[in-house]
């Protein structure tokens, strides 16, 4: 095993159901100890590159090694090495929290005095120790889902795969669930993050991938794949949304790519891509005032992660990523 090379090496991952590809020369990297996210529309393929790289899916074409193992010739040794967090709870509400892990701990045969001590340690690491005797029925969403984290946990992974792990938690609960992952990075461990949440992402993610039709067709860091829409926005909110199709003209005329110029009715905002934000703030200003334009807000801020999915896959809100 190279312990000096990356977490997780993809080349040329295919994988067919029917008609439909599911990969198609799939290729991608992941460096040990950061975090890398995986967006993509549904059917991008997200969860088969999960299940391949975690040996729940033989590798049809290509090849890919995870902690420095090959998954088609060394499977066992991959799995002694990994932990996988799926979107559904894998814990038994009618046992305790301690009787979970201990149950888990038996099952990767640590012994009975190991388990137990090891129920311990990931009870007060993830901060329910004291909610480790009740039983995980009573428990919120967000200790569940801690619970389970602290779960996947039990033989100290070098690499996580984290599938959507905080599908239907409320805002708390996806926060505590973020704090457990950073301190687990902190600590060393490789995770690969399927989310939903473009803002997970955003506030997790070393380096983020792309999926469309089982291909990356983006990667980078967060502010790389933000840079690709042309760096600032500016956005305009109007108080009389008869006064949209000027200020969009205006704006228009300030940046000279009226193509990028975005108008959201609803909330009577107007968007556009800008070079030179001060340059382009101060004139717009100016113009908004010349025309007697009454305007609630002017900002200038950077792309948004929902911008960037929506510029690369087409289609934001008919297809969620997850």
């Amino acid at each position: 095993m190279n312990g000096n090379g990356p977490a997780i090496r993809a080349q040329g991952l295919r994988r067919t159901y029917g008609s439909t590809r599911a990969l198609d020369g799939l290729d991608m990297t992941v460096a040990r100890g950061s975090v890398h996210a995986v967006l993509g529309p549904n059917g991008s393929g997200k969860t088969t590159l999960v299940r391949t790289l975690a040996t729940l899916l033989r590798v049809r074409e290509g090849r890919a090694e995870v902690a420095g193992f090959d998954v088609t010739d060394r499977p066992r040794d991959v799995r002694r090495r990994i932990g996988l967090l799926g979107q559904h709870a894998a814990v038994d509400e009618e046992l305790s929290g301690r009787q979970n892990l201990e149950l888990f701990g038996r099952l990767y045969h640590l012994g009975g005095r190991r388990a137990a001590a090891r129920a311990d340690e990931l009870l007060e690491r993830f901060g329910i120790a004291d909610t480790g005797r009740r039983a995980v029925g009573t428990y919120s969403g967000g200790m569940r889902r801690r619970l389970d984290l602290a779960a996947s946990l039990i033989v100290e992974p070098e690499v996580l795969f984290l599938d959507e792990p905080t599908t239907g938690l409320d805002p708390r609960g996806r926060t505590e669930v973020w704090e457990s992952v950073r301190s687990l990075v902190g600590g060393g461990t490789t995770v690969l993050l399927t989310t939903q949440y473009l803002e997970e992402a955003d506030q997790l993610a070393d380096r983020i991938s792309v999926l469309d039709h089982g291909r990356v067709i983006a990667e980078g860091t967060s502010d790389q794949l933000k840079a690709e829409l042309g760096g600032d926005r500016i956005d305009v909110v109007v108080r009389d949304a008869g006064q949209l199709a000027g200020v969009a003209e205006l704006l228009a005329g300030i940046t000279g790519d009226a193509a990028g110029v975005e108008t959201d009715t609803d909330t009577r905002r107007i968007s556009a891509p800008v070079a030179d934000r001060m340059s382009a703030l101060n004139r717009l200003v100016r113009s908004l005032h010349d025309h007697g334009v009454e305007a609630e807000d002017v900002s200038v801020r950077r792309p948004t992660l929902d911008e960037v999915f929506m510029h690369l896959t087409g289609d934001m809100k008919e297809e969620v990523p997850q």
